[in-house]
């Protein structure tokens, strides 16, 4: 009887380290599942952001990256993605932009690495974004540039999801 129990007590606690060194992996490479746009609605709900950006948020619209769109928002159209969202005001004199990009996942490490050669915090008429972060969990990367409270904030939020 002792034999037995040792062995289910062994087979328990193998089972057991097995489990936490699969499920155990850094938060960046967990795959996140749902649509880009319903992880960018999410960013916006859960974001600790400041009143008065929340309160202009209406302004805001997200919308699917295109072709037309790829330069101008990522700076380069050598990044290849599935899918990428963008959300910027329509309207605004605050430089502010957040994408979502859901990329092979063998390929996030270089689309990041373009995004950061290639991105501009002056490309704004008279404004410039304060920061930039390029952050990835899985195939998906954030790409935010906008004041450095903001950022934060909607990194946060990714991180989070």
């Amino acid at each position: 009887m002792r034999k037995k129990t040792f062995v289910v007590g062994f087979l328990i606690l193998l089972t057991g380290l097995m489990c936490s060194a699969c499920g155990g992996g850094a938060a960046g490479s967990e795959k996140l599942e749902g649509s880009l746009q319903d992880m960018m609605a999410s960013l916006y709900a859960n974001a600790d952001l400041v009143q008065d950006f929340r309160d202009n948020l209406d302004s805001y619209e997200t919308i699917d990256l295109t072709d037309d769109l790829e330069v101008s928002i990522l700076g380069t159209d050598q990044i290849t993605y599935t899918e990428g969202v963008v959300s910027m005001p329509m309207m605004s004199s605050m430089a502010y932009q957040c994408v979502l990009l859901r990329v092979d996942e063998a390929d996030v490490e270089s689309a990041k690495q373009a995004l950061k050669d290639n991105a501009n915090l002056d490309k704004w008429v008279c404004v410039s974004a304060e920061t930039m972060l390029i952050e990835s969990r899985g195939d998906v990367i954030f790409f935010i540039m906008c004041d450095k409270d903001t950022a934060s904030a909607m990194s946060s939020a990714f991180q989070k999801l």
